[in-house]
């Protein structure tokens, strides 16, 4: 019988992490290891191995959370910093960077041969005219994404001359039940069912659904053609926000009535408010070219953007 392959996930107590460690249970070709401080709500412990890790850093013992591991799947991290008085930039560099490193190291040295790591669109902007591509050169604007980089950088020296191969994965905004961040807000506002003066937004997105992402990342576990790789990810169908607040409501069974304001009008009034950056999140536009990714993995989003958002808002979607 074939030894099924021992993949550790980071992360797989947070919003995405939680899908990936389901989507390699119900795969049924894995042998699922996480590792974290607490295990994920709502999984079957009868179906991965979990060892307790503390906080994400330079000096993080993995010990053996990697034993016998073949693959890691390292979806931890931090986007936000809670505390106001910490320093955003040690921050992230402490978790995001020296702690994905440090896991690579211990990785390389316990045999790992695959080493996956979930970055970010954010790596090569916060909006464009022409869609990103992972050829792009990188242009991070903000102190996540430049941690993200930075983190990739490192992965990618330390794998040039060993036997561990990375993936890089950066995907746009993630969403699906639960979700953190704008899709959790977009969809309040919607349930709301307020007039919001957000019709006629003249931008495009690229959106990806945390289900479509999870089988993105099983393909890359499976498929040589994914080392030494970096790829960017979409559902398939770019849309305005408006569109997508459109297709929220529809999806939540929420009435969504937009009134159409000038866009010039909209930015100033959130940057007189102190929101710009939220604005620009939302409502600038940035897409991604994922053709290569298609291409090289031979894979397709198994669910379209509507079918997501449609699960989003089932009482069975969530784990």
């Amino acid at each position: 019988m074939t030894r099924r392959p021992r993949v550790l996930v980071t992360g797989a107590s947070g919003f995405i992490g939680r899908f990936v460690a389901l989507a390699l249970i119900d795969d049924g070709r894995f042998q699922p290891v996480v590792a974290g401080r607490n295990r994920p709500a709502g999984l079957d412990q009868n179906a991965y191995e979990f060892f307790q890790v503390g906080d994400l850093n330079a000096d993080t013992d993995w010990g053996e959370g990697l034993e016998d591991v073949d693959a890691v799947l390292h979806l931890a991290g931090i986007a936000h910093v809670k505390d106001p008085s910490e320093s955003t930039v040690a921050a992230f560099q402490q978790v995001n960077v020296d702690g994905t490193l440090q896991l690579a190291q211990q990785a390389l040295g316990a045999g790992v041969r695959h080493f996956i790591f979930m970055s970010s669109i954010g790596v090569n902007g916060n909006a464009n005219l022409r869609p990103f591509s992972s050829e792009n050169t990188p242009s991070p604007k903000e102190a996540y994404a430049k941690s993200k980089l930075h983190a990739e950088f490192g992965l990618k020296s330390l794998c040039a001359a060993a036997p561990m191969a990375y993936t890089i994965v950066r995907p746009p905004l993630v969403y699906g039940p639960g979700a953190p961040g704008n899709f959790g807000l977009l969809s309040t506002i919607v349930s709301k069912e307020m007039p919001l003066p957000l019709s006629g937004i003249p931008n495009r997105r690229s959106f990806v659904s945390v289900w479509n992402l999870a089988d993105l990342l099983v393909h890359c576990l499976l498929r040589e053609e994914s080392r030494g790789k970096t790829f960017v990810v979409r559902d398939g169908q770019d849309v305005s926000t408006s569109t997508f607040l459109k297709m929220i409501g529809e999806a939540s069974g929420h009435k969504v009535r937009l009134i159409r304001v000038p866009h010039p009008v909209l930015k100033l009034g959130a940057t007189l408010l102190g929101k710009r950056g939220m604005y620009d999140k939302l409502f600038d536009s940035l897409q991604v070219d994922d053709t290569d990714t298609r291409q090289v993995l031979g894979w397709q989003p198994p669910y379209t953007l509507q079918e997501s958002l449609r699960m989003c808002f089932q009482n069975d979607s969530s784990v």
